[in-house]
């Protein structure tokens, strides 16, 4: 069945593209098109990406914590007073 009748896109073809790590409408966008024209189809993709698990996300999840620092190695630019 079509999913994005603007480009053909079928729900196997959403469905692979989630398989091969799309896990949001827009990365399915940037995949195949689908939701970029009329924007109709955009909820039933975000229906069919459902809730599952998600291989980029079960990947973050894994890793450790990024601690970030900030350094003041440059003042910032003041702007002109008006």
């Amino acid at each position: 069945m079509y999913v994005c009748s603007c480009f053909g896109i079928t729900e196997q073809q959403v469905a692979q593209h989630a398989q091969d790590g799309a896990c949001t409408p827009r990365q399915i966008a940037s995949a195949c098109k689908a939701g970029t024209d009329c924007g109709g189809c955009v909820r039933r993709i975000q229906a069919l990406l459902g809730r599952g698990a998600c291989p980029r996300r079960e990947q973050i999840a894994q890793r450790p914590p990024v601690l970030v620092t900030a350094t003041a190695a440059e003042p910032l630019p003041q702007r002109p007073a008006a």
